[in-house]
C-alpha cells in the first residue's frame, strides 16, 4: 500500500509541475546594473600627486562598462603641484565606456578656486584623455565681478581657459549678485 501512495504522489507532482511553453521573445532580458557602490572615490595620481579627485554617493555599473551615479558626482581637478584648482559637481553624472566620456546633468556647477572663476548650466561633458569640458548648452559664467551668459562653451578641464561659443550678453554684479 505505501507503494501505491508513492507512485500516486509522485505521479501528482508530475502532473501540476509542468507548465505552459513560454516563448523566447517574451523574456525580458536584464539591462539594469551588476555592480554598485556606495560613497566612492576614485583617485587619478601621477608621479604620487593627485590629479583628479571623483567622489560619489552611489555608482552603479552596467554590463557595457557605463556608469551611472544617479545621487551626483562631485569631481576635483588638482594643479601640477597638487593644489586643488577646480571643482566639478552635478545632479546626476555618467560615465560612457566606448566614449571614454564624463557627462554631469542637472545643476552643474564648475569652480576655479585659483582663477575666481564660476560657471552653471545643466549639462556638461568631461573629455578626460583631452583634459578638456564643453558643452552645447545656455552657460551662466562669472569672472570675478562679471556675469557673461551664453550658449555653448569649451574649456581645459581646469577650467582656467575658456571659450564661450555664442554670448548673450555681459554685465558688472551688483554687491552680493553671484552664482
Amino acid at each position: 500500500m505505501s507503494k501505491l501512495r508513492y507512485l500516486f504522489i509522485l505521479c501528482s507532482l508530475a502532473v501540476f509541475s509542468c507548465r505552459e511553453n513560454v516563448d523566447p521573445e517574451e523574456l525580458k532580458v536584464y539591462d539594469g546594473p551588476i555592480n554598485s557602490a556606495v560613497n566612492i572615490l576614485l583617485v587619478q595620481s601621477d608621479s604620487a600627486i593627485i590629479r583628479s579627485e571623483i567622489t560619489a554617493a552611489l555608482q552603479l555599473e552596467f554590463s557595457n562598462g557605463n556608469i551611472e551615479f544617479p545621487e551626483g558626482i562631485e569631481i576635483k581637478f588638482f594643479t601640477k603641484e597638487g593644489e586643488l584648482e577646480t571643482t566639478m559637481k552635478a545632479d546626476r553624472g555618467y560615465f560612457s565606456q566606448s566614449e571614454n566620456l564624463y557627462r554631469g546633468e542637472g545643476n552643474v556647477q564648475i569652480q576655479n578656486l585659483i582663477k575666481d572663476q564660476k560657471l552653471q548650466t545643466e549639462e556638461i561633458f568631461w573629455d578626460q584623455p583631452a583634459k578638456k569640458i564643453y558643452t552645447d548648452k545656455f552657460v551662466t559664467i562669472q569672472e570675478k565681478q562679471t556675469l557673461f551668459n551664453g550658449t555653448g562653451m569649451e574649456a581645459d578641464d581646469s577650467f582656467s581657459d575658456y571659450t564661450l561659443k555664442q554670448v548673450r550678453d555681459s554685465r558688472t554684479l551688483l554687491p552680493g549678485e553671484g552664482i
